[in-house]
């Protein structure tokens, strides 16, 4: 971990700005308030939170920020330079960005000659002299410039001549930072290395080099981790790595190679703790789902399938983790499938707080009912909940909360209107008594769920607080058409935990029976268990 002594790094997230410019993606006024907070949480120095004057939207994000302000970081203005043959400060767009209040303003520029004449269709001069103007103006009005030189490059590769000029032009003017910006995300590590150290050569020694990397090559991370090295001192991302085209520079992974790996101090060790946690409120609250498979955040960054692997990393996790997965708030996940071995029947047995022995026959043979239920359909990796079920169920210490007797379902569609009504009756036992039930529902599986809880809430009313958050369905094998079978994943949960059960059947309506029965089953176990918790320590 970073000490004292190490060398600093700013973090610039444009999350909010260049991230939401991803397809699919938006936020309200109150989602980029709430983001904008956790980032400050996390102690990111720097948050660009859009283009004042550019839409409503960000326009009250920014007065919202002045009401309330962050507590630690600065939140930063985006504008471009003034249009081609007028005065800055008469310019509409920057009396927006000086309403914004904020202390810092980043002002993209053209770095490339095509985009000037092509794009801006203006003399090379004129460019010149709208990037002065501009930063000049926001400078005298008190403001201090981060200057992004766009499609820097690219531009720097055509001509850099008249490139190095826009970056002279900038710091005459005023700016403090000079961002270099690979916009069209085609520039790779090794040339991004050359010409970030043939700029710090040719700068003013006193100016700060930052780096903005876009990952249409799949190399945007390498690109900022190879300036750095060359002597860049901001780099500017997103968290999740979201953005136009194929996304930005992911910060969940740049900011723990630069500091567990390269020794960098970014943000605050403790800070770096909440770095797998924030990644997932931000996809949460742009209702994305989360990448399971993303270095250092992802569900899956610290998973371990395999025998041979999970034997390794219960002796030594060096074997097999490059770092601690707590180091970035995660944890260590062993997944039982197939290919599983004894070591991990063990260690998830460990994770259920259920202890084993490998010689006992019993262990043996819960390996072989699961490798004998995943070439059946089944898969354990994703639905942990069932195969803790399993495992207890081999023991015989699997608590029976309630027993099914059978169900019926019945579905009406109605033509004119497009909808489909189920009505769902089911039979339960709880305690020697037996309980009819019936629900309605937009479809079977709801039906069957609602008639479920209604069957089972007076005896455990604490299934009232569950709930049904996913459902997914999957064909096996296609190819036997209507009589194909289907696995079914059931996600449930309360207010501070989830769980994931699975059904198999070739009835659709069988399989998500036993998926959603044993996700009831379960989140009375996992009740049941605090419960004893509480009693166990009053």
């Amino acid at each position: 971990m970073t000490g004292n002594s190490s060398p600093q790094l700013w973090i610039y997230d444009t999350t909010l700005r260049d991230g939401t410019q991803r397809e699919g993606l938006s936020v309200s006024i109150e989602d980029k308030l709430r983001i904008a907070r956790r980032l400050d949480q996390l102690g990111i120095p720097f948050i660009e939170g859009g283009w004042p004057g550019a839409n409503p939207k960000d326009v009250q994000f920014f007065w919202q920020l002045q009401e309330e302000p962050l507590q630690q970081a600065e939140v930063v203005a985006f504008c471009s330079t003034r249009r081609p043959h007028k005065i800055a400060a008469s310019e509409p767009m920057l009396q927006a960005i000086l309403a914004a209040g904020t202390h810092w303003v980043t002002i993209f520029g053209k770095s490339w000659d095509l985009h000037v004449t092509e794009g801006l269709k203006t003399t090379l001069a004129e460019n010149l002299a709208m990037i002065r103007d501009t930063i000049e103006y926001l400078r005298a009005q008190g403001r201090r410039i981060i200057y992004d030189a766009e499609h820097w490059f690219d531009g720097y590769k055509h001509n850099p001549s008249y490139a190095l000029q826009t970056l002279e032009t900038a710091i005459a003017a005023g700016a403090e930072w000079l961002v270099l910006c690979d916009t069209n995300g085609g520039t790779l590590p090794h040339e991004i290395m050359q010409i970030v150290t043939d700029v710090i050569k040719t700068t003013s020694s006193d100016i700060q080099i930052g780096i903005h990397t876009h990952n249409d090559s799949d190399t945007a991370v390498a690109n900022a981790l190879a300036a750095v090295m060359a002597g860049a001192n901001m780099v500017q991302g997103t968290m999740n790595g979201y953005g136009e085209r194929c996304g930005n520079a992911n910060l969940c992974s740049l900011i723990p190679n630069l500091q567990v790996k390269l020794g960098y101090k970014c943000i605050e060790d403790n800070q770096l703790l909440q770095l797998t946690e924030t990644s997932r409120f931000v996809s949460e609250v742009v209702n994305l789902a989360p990448d399971e498979h993303a270095p250092f955040v992802g569900r899956s960054a610290f998973a371990h399938k395999g025998g041979i692997h999970v034997s390794a990393v219960e002796r030594n996790p060096l074997t097999y983790e490059h770092i601690q997965p707590e180091q970035v708030g995660n944890r260590r996940r062993i997944v039982i499938s197939e290919q599983s071995g004894v070591s991990n029947v063990l260690a998830k047995a460990r994770c259920f707080g259920i202890q084993l022995d490998k010689h006992n026959p019993t262990t043996q043979r819960i390996l072989e009912r699961l490798k004998e239920l995943e070439s059946e359909g089944y898969q354990f990796e994703a639905a942990e909940a069932s195969f803790e079920l399993l495992m207890r169920q081999a023991l015989g210490n699997r608590q029976q909360f309630f027993e099914i007797k059978g169900f019926q379902v019945h579905c009406d569609l109605v033509q004119e209107e497009e909808t489909t009504s189920s009505l769902a009756t089911v039979k339960v036992a709880v305690n020697g008594k037996d309980i009819l039930e019936a629900a309605e529902g937009n479809g079977p599986v709801a039906a069957l769920d609602a008639a479920l809880r209604k069957a089972l809430v007076n005896f455990y009313p604490q299934i009232a607080s569950f709930e049904l958050t996913d459902y997914k369905v999957r064909i096996l094998n296609g190819h036997t058409g209507t009589s194909a079978k289907t696995r079914v994943m059931v996600e449930s949960g309360n207010s501070h935990q989830r769980w994931t059960t699975v059904g198999v059947s070739t009835n659709i309506l069988a399989a998500s029976y036993q998926a959603v029965v044993e996700g009831l089953e379960y989140g009375l176990l996992l009740h049941s268990q605090a419960e004893a918790i509480v009693r166990a320590s009053s």
